[in-house]
């Protein structure tokens, strides 16, 4: 069991007080997490939302989805156990401040409760952050990544709510890399629908690489944090999560991802109105995410 290290949470009890970090696994999560706590100043707590990692959390899917309505207490109950500090477990606490007035709650399973949160959890700040779906999906596939898309799909309130128009395309996908793939535009488009324009802070990954003190400058305003410019000598620093010979890169996926599959990720992408964000471009498109948002509402 991992040894407990998170420290004294002198803002228990305050779920305003935290900080929601979510993104697509390999997104890059654990490394913005590094950045907006580059100088200790929150209480860390990763992934809690692991089922089989936090026993709390033990009744839910590995892509749990909740209607922002939903009460029930066994989903309640743990999440709030996670925002306001009161969660302690082996392996959540991951360090930070010694002793914390803030907390930075990181996680990759939550990207369909974020507007189920923001109901529940009124005036926490949510941050998303997104990355080009061929260079998450290479990295899952490099590092030997089952998809849980069936598990995913299983869930008739997601179907229902997001995803009758697309089912038979999700339901029919057999290669790895289209599964990883629809299971990205799922992680995204769901949220993007969930919110209006301001109401999360979207960050994209290739602009925090290639403008980053604008975009860190964002970033901080919107939890309510002075920019340190001292965090602009963290940027190079791999995440513990990375591979050994992984830097902050934008296009490395491209030796990876032929011309074919490049098409088809256009064409799936374009089945949820996501081609509007990223396309054969290394970059995002902004206003492609705006289009999107609040559509669900």
């Amino acid at each position: 069991m991992r040894r407990l290290v998170g420290g004294l949470d002198l803002a228990r009890g305050d779920h305003t007080k935290t900080v929601f970090l979510a993104g697509s696994g390999r997104s890059g999560t654990t490394w913005l997490s590094g950045l907006i706590n580059h100088d200790a100043r929150y209480r860390e707590v990763f992934e809690p939302f692991h089922p089989g990692k936090v026993g709390a959390f033990r009744g839910f899917g590995s892509k749990q989805y909740l209607r922002p309505g939903d009460r029930r207490g066994e989903f309640l109950e743990p999440v709030r156990e996670a925002v306001t500090g009161r969660l302690r477990s082996g392996w959540a606490d991951r360090g930070g401040a010694i002793v914390a007035r803030w907390r930075l709650v990181k996680d990759i399973r939550a990207n369909l409760l974020l507007g189920w949160l923001a109901e529940n959890f009124p005036g926490m700040p949510i941050v998303l952050l997104m990355r080009h779906p061929c260079a998450v999906v290479s990295s899952r596939l490099a590092l030997g990544w089952r998809d849980n898309l069936d598990e995913t799909i299983a869930q008739g309130d997601l179907v229902e709510d997001h995803l009758l128009p697309v089912e038979g395309h999700i339901r029919a996908a057999r290669d790895p890399f289209e599964r990883h793939l629809f299971l990205w535009c799922v992680d995204n488009y769901v949220p993007l629908r969930q919110f209006r324009p301001g109401a999360i802070h979207l960050c994209f990954y290739e602009d925090l690489v290639c403008n980053p003190e604008q975009e860190l400058r964002r970033l901080f305003a919107f939890v309510g944090r002075d920019f340190d410019e001292a965090v602009l000598g963290k940027l190079g620093r791999p995440s513990p999560t990375s591979r050994r010979d992984e830097r902050p890169s934008v296009d490395g996926w491209r030796g990876r991802v032929d011309g074919e599959r490049l098409e088809r990720s256009a064409e799936i992408l374009g089945l949820f109105g996501l081609d509007g964000i990223y396309g054969p471009e290394t970059g995002p498109d902004p206003t492609g995410a705006l289009a999107l948002m609040g559509a669900g509402i």
